[in-house]
């Protein structure tokens, strides 16, 4: 981020009070159970997204002016609104890549549809087929700034393979953001009847590639001053090329 938050020993006396990362983490765990991240939209869109993490991806665009943001995972449409509403009030030509493997026809005639339209590719298909990378691979290697939110299939090994195969997009001074690493946190009746869980999920696959990649690091600063996030550990900085 190009500028430091003025309160930031407050931030870090945050980061460090006991009982308000207890409060937080209940807050996350008992909201989650009660499906608190369906309860907003961005310009009509539903968007599946806490608004702490709204407030953070904005922070993020506004600062590292990316001029390609891929997206997987699309759902209603919101996130890549969202995006597309930031990139436009950038001005230039910002687009939005969004991927999913069944965009369903009434979301995608809403986003086609949408005044943001213009800035916003979809792309039907498997985040991780070579067919789809590649098209991807077109766009961003005409941008010299590419942000990245990986928020599609949330297994480990889903994930694990979309930020071998996406991150080289993202240089130094930019961002690769991994939604909803807070299931390792949740118990299993919150997570319910899902291919994922507590020990396969987005955090793991994280953990494992920060292992065997020193171009990125996780943004804990961002994460301390957020407190309230479904991405814990997975706002990631890439500090090389």
């Amino acid at each position: 981020m190009s500028e430091e938050p003025y309160n930031a020993a407050a931030i870090d006396a945050m980061s460090q009070d006991s009982r308000l990362l207890a409060a937080a983490a209940d807050f996350m765990v008992r909201s989650c159970a009660d499906r608190y991240s369906y309860n907003f939209s961005w310009l009509g869109r539903p968007i599946i997204q806490y608004p702490q993490d709204l407030i953070a991806l904005q922070e993020i665009i506004w600062a590292e002016k990316p001029q390609l943001i891929i997206e997987t995972g699309i759902a209603h449409g919101g996130s890549a609104i969202f995006y597309a509403s930031m990139l436009e009030l950038l001005g230039g030509d910002g687009a939005v890549v969004a991927i999913d493997i069944d965009i369903r026809s009434h979301n995608r005639n809403a986003i086609e549809s949408h005044p943001l339209a213009k800035r916003i590719s979809l792309v039907q298909g498997s985040s991780v087929d070579p067919s789809v990378v590649a098209r991807v691979k077109d766009k961003a290697g005409r941008c010299a700034r590419v942000l990245v939110v990986l928020d599609s299939l949330h297994t480990h090994a889903h994930v694990r393979q979309e930020l071998d195969l996406y991150s080289p997009f993202v240089k130094a001074g930019s961002h690769l953001v991994v939604l909803d690493t807070i299931i390792e946190r949740l118990p299993q009746e919150v997570i319910g009847d899902r291919p994922w869980g507590r020990g396969d999920n987005p955090l793991t696959a994280v953990q494992d590639f920060l292992k065997h990649n020193d171009r990125f690091v996780a943004d804990r600063k961002l994460e301390s001053k957020l407190l309230i996030t479904v991405a814990p550990g997975g706002y990631l900085r890439c500090v090389r090329d």
